[in-house]
């Protein structure tokens, strides 16, 4: 059986917008429970991350116009990345060392999903071999 890569377990296309979008874009987004943060991509390629928090911080905080404040202006850079072409064991290792929940994953720099770390755990649990039970 061949190992199996970041890319058998990650979430294709992850909610993303252009880096030319609005913070009230973004805004309208993270409104939604199942977003947690917005990837912002520069002709695909993963410029930054703005969550919740991005937006009070440099939106709101400064009173600045959401309409007109670009994502592009205000993505913070992503805490990592993960090459989709990783072996998962060793991406797993490093969400958990790093206590991350979970990652962009990436083709040269061009972002193609998403790895979480409890994805990884099941799809790894699927891998192990059913217990030997002794009667």
């Amino acid at each position: 059986m061949s190992e199996q890569l970041v890319r058998d377990a990650m979430v294709p296309e992850p909610f993303a917008l252009d880096a030319g979008a609005s913070a009230q874009e973004a805004g309208e987004a993270l409104s939604r429970d199942e977003v947690r943060a917005v990837f912002v991509c520069d002709n695909g390629v993963l410029a930054g991350v703005v969550t919740r928090k991005t937006l009070v911080h440099e939106v709101v905080a400064r009173g600045r116009d959401p309409k007109s404040t670009k994502l592009g202006e205000i993505a913070e850079p992503p805490n990592a990345t993960l090459e989709s072409s990783a072996v998962l064991a060793d991406a797993f290792a490093f969400l958990e060392e790093q206590d991350y929940e979970r990652v962009p994953v990436v083709e040269g720099g061009k972002l193609v999903g998403v790895l979480s770390r409890s994805a990884v755990q099941r799809r790894l649990a699927e891998d192990e071999p059913p217990a030997v039970v002794e009667s």
